[in-house]
C-alpha cells in the first residue's frame, strides 16, 4: 500500500500553525516524507510549505532524491567545496522565510542547524518547537504500520524460541545476545531495534548492558530485544531461569505476570494512560513489592522504539484506536536480579490487540 506523504505533510503543516514546517534526519523525516538520510556533520533539513517540498542537501545526497520521482522536491545544493551556509541563504530567500513562521522540533534539529537559519535572516522570534505534534500524528499508526510491526514481532519470537532452545547456563550474555541477533537477521529482520541479555543480579538493572558475565543455574535471565522489520521495531521483554528458582524470584515473577496480565485485560480505548499504568501497579503493590517498580508501565511503539503514548501516572490523555504500545511492568531488587514481561499492543476500535504471542509463564 503507497503512503501519501503529500496528505501526512499537509496535515502535520495545518496542525502545527505555522506557515512551514522543518525536519532533519530521522523518524520524523522517515514518516512525512519516506526519505532516510544519515544523520551527520553534513545537514540536511527538509522543509514543507504551501509552494511544496524543499531539501537543503549536499550534492552526494541528491542521487536519493532523483530515485524517488513521485516525491516532487525543490533542492537547494551545497558541496563540500562550498560549505553548506549558502545553500541555507538560498532556501530563506527563496521560500521567504524570514518573513514566515518555522514549525522545528526542538528535540531533533541541532544548535549549528538552528544557527545556519538564523545567520540566513530566520529570526528566533519566528520558531515554533512543535516536536511534540510530530509524535501525535505519528501515534495513531496506520494499518500498513501496525502489520509491519507484527513482521517485527513474529520474527523476534521465533528468533527467541530457538536461541532458548540452544541457550544452556555456562554461556555469556554476550554469547546468547550474538545467537539471537543472529537468528533474528537470519529470520528475515531488517536490522535490529536493540538486543539486551542480563543475567544474575544484573537482570535488577533496568538499563543494564549485555557484557561476559556467564548464566549460572538458579538466576535470571532477561532478555530485551526486538528486530526491526521496514523500518519498525518490536520490542520485547521475557524473563527467564534454569534450575529451581528461589520463594522469592518466584514472588517477583508471579507479581509481573499479574500486572501484566491485568493491563493487557483494562486497556482499551476510552481509558487513560495513566488508569493502565495504575492497574498493574496496584497488582504489585499488593504484593508488597511496589517500590522495585520505578519505572512507567510503557511507552508508544513505531519508528521510534520510544515514542508517544506514555503509560505513566499523571498523563490522562486517553487511548485512541491505533495506538501502540508496550506493556511492561518489573520489578527489580539489588542482588537478587530482575523480572520484566513486555508485549507489544495496539488499540482497536473497541479493545487491544496483543500483537506478542511469546509465553508469559516462568
Amino acid at each position: 500500500m503507497a503512503i501519501d506523504y503529500q496528505a501526512r505533510l499537509e496535515k502535520l503543516l495545518e496542525a502545527s500553525g505555522a506557515d512551514a514546517v522543518a525536519m532533519v534526519p530521522g523518524e520524523n523525516m522517515v514518516y512525512f516524507t519516506g526519505m532516510h538520510f544519515h544523520l551527520s556533520e553534513r545537514p540536511i533539513v527538509a522543509i514543507y510549505n504551501q509552494d511544496g517540498l524543499s531539501f537543503i542537501i549536499p550534492e552526494l545526497e541528491v542521487v536519493k532524491l532523483d530515485a524517488n520521482p513521485e516525491l516532487e522536491t525543490r533542492r537547494f545544493l551545497w558541496s563540500d567545496q562550498s560549505w553548506f551556509e549558502p545553500a541555507f541563504d538560498a532556501a530563506a530567500r527563496d521560500l521567504a522565510l524570514a518573513e514566515q513562521s518555522l514549525a522545528l522540533d526542538g528535540q531533533t534539529l541541532r544548535l549549528f542547524e538552528w544557527l545556519a537559519f538564523e545567520r540566513a535572516g530566520v529570526p528566533a522570534k519566528n520558531a515554533l518547537d512543535v516536536g511534540e505534534l510530530f509524535l501525535r500524528i505519528r501515534s495513531r499508526k496506520a494499518p500498513e504500520e501496525i502489520a509491519y510491526m507484527q513482521k517485527a514481532i513474529d520474527i523476534s519470537e521465533a528468533a527467541l524460541e530457538a536461541t532458548m532452545a540452544w541457550a544452556r547456563p555456562g554461556m555469556t550474555e554476550r554469547q546468547i545476545a550474538d545467537r539471537l541477533a543472529s537468528e533474528m537477521l537470519e529470520g528475515g529482520a531488517q536490522g535490529l531495534a536493540f538486543n539486551t541479555v542480563l543475567s544474575g543480579e544484573k537482570s535488577g538493572l533496568p538499563h543494564g548492558s549485555v557484557a561476559d558475565r556467564v548464566w549460572g543455574e538458579d538466576e535470571f535471565l532477561l532478555i530485551d530485544f526486538g528486530a526491526r522489520y521496514n523500518d519498525y521495531p518490536a520490542d520485547i521483554t521475557r524473563t527467564f531461569c534454569v534450575g529451581e528458582p528461589s520463594a522469592q524470584m518466584r514472588a517477583m515473577y508471579d507479581a509481573v505476570y499479574g500486572a501484566n496480565k491485568a493491563a493487557r485485560e483494562f486497556a482499551r480505548p476510552g481509558v487513560t494512560c495513566e488508569a493502565v499504568d495504575r492497574v498493574a501497579r496496584d497488582v504489585i503493590e499488593a504484593a508488597g513489592l511496589g517500590e522495585f517498580f520505578m519505572h512507567r508501565l510503557g511507552h508508544g511503539l513505531g519508528l521510534s522504539v520510544h515514542e508517544l503514548p506514555n503509560i505513566v501516572e499523571g498523563n490522562q490523555q486517553e487511548l485512541e484506536p491505533g495506538m501502540v504500545f508496550t506493556i511492561e511492568p518489573g520489578v527489580y531488587i539489588p542482588g537478587v536480579g530482575g523480572v520484566r514481561i513486555e508485549d507489544n499492543v495496539a488499540v482497536t476500535e473497541d479493545g487491544l490487540n496483543v500483537l506478542t504471542s511469546f509465553r508469559r509463564e516462568l
